[in-house]
């Protein structure tokens, strides 16, 4: 019987031996089980995490076009606004130092009121962008021969002389542009067509003469005349500072506009509308010319007429304009060993 108990005990111990570990290690699998149950949820998010940027990123490359084609279509339309100059502008302001130009007894100096515009025309020059050059930039003596060959040291550029008129006849008014060689011909007729028109002066047109700083440069070169000191009103004129800045901004336009000068003579345009510093495209007809290179000025001839002597013809012709920039009209022997003779400084209209 103790035999026979004590193995039915054996059994029994050997059951619980084996069966009670298996339930411990059911339940400690179920845990690990069940632990990682609720780890999708942050994989979901994870997934969920990278399709935010990409529809945020969608966005400014839908955007991104519009902002290009908004500033394009401004760059092209500023660009052909701007100046683009090619060439370098050499000023002449005439005379300068002990000559003073113009006539005896003359009371405002011309060559005062040339180095003011000619320095207002540089302002506005280099404002558009180009390059300025000035024979004189105080009031200093050049001679002749050394205009010429600042002018000539630069090849891609124009000559500019900016000068006031003067003449023993006080009622003598008006605008002159003078010009020598063919190829000058366009910026006279711009700058005249701009100058004429924008000064409330009288109209004596485009002149072809052969002034020594004209005839010896190898570049497009003019003189200007701003109007006759001499003449109470245009002296007022010259007075005026708003005055002498309009000269220059009009004097700038020609220089701007002389590549659109029409092969079709025109007359000057009676109205301004270049009040302000902008510039105006438009077609600028070619001036008609006075050629005076072989021949005297018709009004001043017809002066001479009148006083009929000619001893008074020698004396209006001893005042011819005689200065550092037109003191020479051809190459003339006999006519240059006669301007040597005289004495007097003087300015007529022509």
């Amino acid at each position: 019987m103790q035999k026979h108990f004590l193995s039915i005990s054996l059994v029994l111990l050997a059951i619980n031996a084996y069966s009670l570990p298996a339930p411990s290690t059911l339940n400690e699998r179920e845990k690990r089980l069940n632990a990682p149950t609720p780890t999708p949820t942050p994989r979901q998010q994870i997934l969920q995490t990278p399709q935010a940027p990409q529809t945020r990123s969608s966005i400014p490359r839908q955007q991104a076009p519009q902002t290009r084609t908004a500033t394009i279509p401004t760059t092209k339309a500023v660009a052909p606004q701007g100046p683009r100059p090619s060439t370098t502008v050499v000023i002449d302001a005439g005379h300068g130092g002990h000559d003073r130009g113009g006539i005896a007894g003359q009371r405002v100096d011309e060559k005062t009121m040339n180095l003011d515009v000619a320095q207002r025309l540089k302002a506005v020059l280099q404002s558009y962008g180009y390059r300025v050059v000035m024979t004189r930039d105080s009031d200093v003596f050049i001679p002749l021969g050394t205009r010429v060959a600042i002018a000539n040291s630069y090849r891609d550029a124009i000559f500019v002389c900016v000068h006031f008129n003067a003449t023993p006849r006080r009622s003598a008014s008006g605008i002159e542009t003078y010009f020598y060689s063919s190829q000058s011909l366009p910026l006279a007729s711009a700058i005249h067509y701009y100058v004429a028109g924008g000064a409330p002066s009288a109209n004596r047109g485009v002149r072809r003469r052969g002034f020594y700083v004209l005839r010896r440069t190898t570049i497009p070169s003019v003189l200007v005349e701003c109007g006759f000191l001499t003449n109470p009103a245009e002296a007022q004129y010259a007075l005026s500072s708003a005055y002498r800045q309009k000269l220059a901004l009009e004097i700038a336009h020609g220089i701007q506009n002389r590549a659109s000068v029409s092969r079709i003579a025109g007359a000057t345009r009676i109205v301004s509308s270049s009040s302000s510093s902008a510039l105006e495209p438009e077609t600028v007809p070619l001036q008609p010319f006075i050629d005076q290179t072989h021949y005297r000025d018709p009004d001043l001839a017809r002066s001479k007429h009148r006083r009929g002597s000619k001893s008074s013809s020698k004396s209006t012709s001893s005042k011819r304009k005689k200065s550092s920039d037109s003191d020479s009209d051809s190459d003339s022997p006999k006519k240059s060993s006669t301007k040597k003779k005289k004495s007097t400084r003087a300015k007529t209209e022509d």
